[in-house]
Formats: C-alpha cells, sequence, structure tokens
C-alpha cells in the first residue's frame, strides 16, 4: 500500500491553526495579512517535519497558473554548440520556482505545431520558441494565444512577441576593434561574407549584421577593407577554399573570419603557404565554438552568449506575463545579449614597413618559393 499523501489539513492539525491560515502561510502572503512570525514559523516547521509538497494541480487552479514553461526548439536542445541555452533557461526557471518542458521539432513544421499544441494543452504559462541559428521565422498562429518569446529568432512580419537575440551588430564593432586595437590600418580581408550589404549568404542575419557592426567600426577609424570573399556554407572547407583564392592574389595582414568553423580551414590554408597566426597574418572570429581553444595558436574570437540568451529569454517571458495583465495592444521588443570578446593568442600587431616579406600582390607560388628561401 502506497503512503498517503500528507494534506494541508495535516499541516494545519500539527501547527495548531485553520487550513486557510496555513495555505496564506505556505503561500507566502503570510506578513501580508499581518499572520504572527510564531503562527508562522508553527505552519513552516510543520511542511518540513511532515514533508509537505503542495497539490499544484489545485495551486494552479486557485492561482491561474501552472508554474510551467514550455521550451520548443528546433535543434537546441540537441545541439553541443548551443545546449547552454537551455542551462541558462533552466537555471533562471529554477530560481523562480518554476519547471521548463523541453521539446524539439528537428526543424518539421508539423511537429512544431504539434509541440505548441501539446504545452498549450498542458496549460504552461508561457513559451519560449527557440532557433538554433539566428533566422528569421514565420511566427506560427497558435503561439500568440499565451505569452510567448522567441529566442535566437526574428519575425519575418510584425509581430507583438518580444525577441532574444545575440548582438551581432556590436560583435561585428568588437572583432573589428581587435584588431584595430592592434595597429592594423591595412590588409584586413574578410572570409565569409561581404564587402557589400548583400554579399552574404542566403537568410543569415548574422552574417547581415556582423558585416554591419565590421563596416561601421572600420569606417569610423577610415580604415578601408581591402577584399572579402562570400562563404556559402560556414564550414572549415569553405573557409579553406576562400583563403586559398586570397592567398593567390594577395598577401593579407589580419582575416576576420565569420564563424570559427572559417577560421580552422583559413588557419590549414595559411599553414600550407608558410604563414604563421599572428606573426604574419593575425585573425578573430565569431561564435567560441569548443575549437576556438584547440586551434593552434588558440583563436581569439567572439563568443556567442547561449548561457545569458537562455536566462534571458526567461527574463523576458516573465515581464511579457506582467505585461499581458495590463495592456493588450504591444509590439515586441527586441532585446540584444551582448557577445564579448574572448582574447586568446591569434592577434599581434602587424609586421613593421620594413619586413621584407611584406609585399602584397604576390602569386601564391611566388609567396611559398620566396619563404622557402629564406628557410621559415
Amino acid at each position: 500500500m502506497s503512503p498517503r499523501r500528507v494534506t494541508l489539513a495535516d499541516v494545519a492539525k500539527i501547527a495548531g491553526v485553520s487550513s486557510t491560515t496555513a495555505s496564506l502561510v505556505l503561500s507566502g502572503r503570510g506578513r501580508e495579512l499581518r499572520i504572527s512570525d510564531d503562527v508562522a514559523q508553527r505552519v513552516l516547521k510543520a511542511a518540513d517535519d511532515l514533508q509537505y509538497r503542495p497539490n499544484i494541480v489545485s495551486v494552479g487552479l486557485r492561482t491561474g497558473t501552472t508554474r510551467t514553461i514550455g521550451f520548443v526548439s528546433d535543434t537546441v536542445a540537441t545541439s553541443r554548440l548551443a545546449g547552454d541555452m537551455i542551462k541558462g533557461a533552466l537555471e533562471a526557471a529554477r530560481a523562480r520556482g518554476v519547471m521548463l518542458f523541453i521539446g524539439e521539432t528537428e526543424g518539421d513544421p508539423d511537429l512544431e505545431r504539434g509541440l505548441l499544441q501539446a504545452m498549450h494543452d498542458r496549460q504552461v504559462d508561457g513559451i519560449i520558441l527557440a532557433a538554433m541559428f539566428t533566422r528569421t521565422i514565420k511566427v506560427p498562429k497558435t503561439i500568440t494565444t499565451a505569452p510567448a518569446v522567441l529566442l535566437n529568432a526574428l519575425p519575418r512580419q510584425p509581430s507583438p512577441l518580444p525577441s532574444v537575440v545575440p548582438d551581432e551588430v556590436e560583435a561585428g564593432r568588437t572583432a573589428a576593434r581587435a584588431l584595430l586595437d592592434a595597429g592594423h590600418r591595412d590588409g584586413i580581408h574578410l572570409i565569409g561574407a561581404g564587402p557589400g550589404r548583400r554579399d552574404i549568404p542566403p537568410g543569415s542575419v548574422a552574417a547581415v549584421e556582423r558585416l554591419l557592426g565590421i563596416r561601421e567600426e572600420l569606417n569610423a577609424a577610415g580604415v578601408k577593407i581591402a577584399s572579402a570573399r562570400v562563404c556559402r556554407d560556414w564550414q572549415p572547407e569553405y573557409g579553406l577554399a576562400a583563403t586559398r583564392e586570397l592567398l593567390e592574389t594577395a598577401r593579407p595582414k589580419a582575416l576576420i573570419c565569420f564563424n570559427d568553423r572559417i577560421a580552422l580551414g583559413a588557419y590549414q590554408v595559411l599553414d600550407d603557404y608558410g604563414l604563421k597566426v599572428p606573426d604574419d597574418v593575425s585573425v578573430v572570429s565569431f561564435d567560441d565554438h569548443p575549437l576556438a581553444d584547440w586551434m593552434r595558436p588558440k583563436l581569439t574570437t567572439v563568443a556567442l552568449p547561449h548561457y545569458d540568451l537562455g536566462r534571458t529569454a526567461v527574463d523576458v517571458l516573465f515581464a511579457e506575463m506582467e505585461r499581458r495583465e495590463e495592456e493588450t495592444d504591444h509590439q515586441g521588443e527586441i532585446h540584444r545579449v551582448p557577445m564579448p570578446l574572448r582574447v586568446r593568442e591569434s592577434i599581434s600587431r602587424p609586421a613593421s614597413a620594413g619586413d621584407p616579406m611584406e609585399a602584397q600582390h604576390v602569386s601564391g607560388a611566388g609567396l611559398r618559393e620566396s619563404r622557402g628561401r629564406d628557410g621559415r
């Protein structure tokens, strides 16, 4: 026979008070209603001794809340790179005494609809709809029936839902500033996107905003982008091909790679050409992928703040819940989370003007040959 569940009446009997008084104390309203500290302590001790746990269903019926949040993502839950988003959301929810229900759609619209409906059926107090990569999405109609937040996503059409995204524009400025602060004023090339605002991989919000920040910071310093090459996918092989194409025509002093996987490909080609990072070419990148710390030399990169994104999404969701109690008409705000610079070993001051290897616009073959002659 299973043990009998401890009830509120049991707590009240042990504490020597009414069930109403016990309920008020355990709901945190004792002081508000001037219940004495002595009575409150008796109730709390009785609840602790009896290991009393409130009936969540009855609490929900009484308060109109379930103390639960739905977290629906495309591939965040099973992604090592973005798993910290869930960790941040979990810890923020736990700090508020709220449980997080997590579901993953694998990018399937039908599965997404089913998961959102399942969250609503369970009467969650709010929903976070998350994306692995920052992108624009068509906001599902059903999600707006309860408080909701878009995480790492922006609405394709005007929407009342708030969005929480990385501050990619400022990240672009940060990457460019890292090179400027090291003394770089020319020979800065972009690998992954640019030079124009339309020269980006299709549908990449990060590319648009990072490029904007880079251009703004360099322009403000009177520095021109030497060249840029688009990578249709931000994977090592495309970074390798773009960097090899660059080295066939120019000798860069610095590279801004649009993510760490591109930088990995660039590192390989630079090594093939006998160029050392950062002595010959400085490199800065984005994301702070785990591989950035494994590369040699370790890669300086602007980090995606996955953990902070998750925490912020929960905070914004609770603010949205409170706002819904006060008003109805609202245009969703965009909350941008700072992206910190992880300073490692891939940036140094540019070579002096007297360096014999300073000459640019040499062929790849000529570059390899000249480096071979001086033994480096």
